[in-house]
């Protein structure tokens, strides 16, 4: 009877620190200490080490999209050949400044501020996130998250298999299926105004969604590449135009020069755009921030008069 409680004893004791020891292993941890102490983070905790960035993910609240290292071998870039302030906005286009679980995340589009300010002016560049049947992707094909809501004591963890590199207006077009009208029409017009939007602008774009090009779709097909891009060019303005320095009855002279222009209408939270042929388009998302220029997303294609 003796030898059993001492064996009963010892199992206790025994079972106490196995208990104890799990209670450690599930303390939980910042983002920086749950990237730290991951193998297939050794890439990324590298790069934020050398940047300074690993002291700001220790506290705070926020999401980050983590790419491991395999992504970072697939992305085919040398992380040294990058200067500091590139490797910088790289890492920050993968952070949101609030926590953001996958059932957060509604079906469908969803446009989210990251922590990178490497739009025109120092303005904070947006990502776009796709959800269809649970899946997420990130800027279309460019990351898939692996692995949702790894969760750490300031915030949450996706881990993905991409890096996320920042786009410009182009890219963001190009990125979300809802814009494959604008894109294919950028192509096909006279002199190809992709590389043009792909320049250091920056630009503005009021871009209308593949629904506004169907709505007049025998008309397009009837322009020539020129008028094609003259009808492009008028929903191009020049310089980073933020929704908040619109205002009412404000006059907005497009790229394509002449006389055209067009007027902004605003009545509380309404935001419509009258054309030069007198038609009105509504703009139905706005700030969607380039590396060279911020996109608004209006329901019909424009026409100058």
């Amino acid at each position: 009877m003796k030898l059993f409680k001492l064996g009963l004893m010892a199992l206790l004791v025994t079972t106490l620190s196995l208990a104890c020891n799990d209670d450690e292993d599930d303390t939980p941890k910042s983002i920086a200490a749950i990237v730290a102490e991951d193998d297939r983070f050794s890439t990324l905790e590298s790069a934020l080490n050398r940047v300074g960035l690993t002291s700001v993910l220790e506290s705070g609240t926020f999401t980050v999209f983590a790419p491991t290292n395999s992504a970072f071998t697939a992305l085919g870039v040398d992380l040294n050949t990058l200067t500091d302030a590139q490797l910088t906005n790289i890492l920050l286009y993968h952070v949101l400044g609030a926590k953001v679980t996958s059932t957060d995340l509604q079906e469908g589009d969803t446009y989210a501020s990251t922590a990178s300010t490497g739009g025109p002016g120092g303005t904070q560049l947006t990502l776009y996130i796709n959800k269809t049947s649970g899946a997420v992707k990130v800027n279309g094909n460019a990351a898939r998250v692996t692995d949702a809501d790894v969760s750490a004591t300031n915030g949450v963890i996706h881990i993905v298999d991409g890096v996320l590199l920042p786009l410009d207006v182009v890219g963001h077009a190009s990125a979300n299926p809802n814009f494959s009208q604008l894109v294919g029409a950028l192509g096909s017009a006279s002199g190809n105004l992709v590389p043009t939007l792909q320049g250091s602008g920056p630009f503005t774009v009021f871009a209308p969604v593949n629904s506004a090009f169907l709505a007049i779709s025998g008309v397009v097909s009837g322009l020539t590449a020129d008028q094609l891009r003259d009808v492009l060019l008028y929903h191009v303005v020049s310089g980073n135009v933020r929704s908040s320095t619109l205002s009412n009855n404000q006059v907005v002279n497009p790229l394509l020069g002449g006389t055209s222009a067009f007027t902004i209408k605003i009545n509380g939270s309404a935001v419509t755009i009258t054309d030069g042929a007198g038609n009105t388009a509504n703009v139905v998302l706005t700030d969607l921030q380039g590396t060279n220029g911020v996109i608004h997303v209006i329901d019909k294609v424009i026409l100058p008069n």
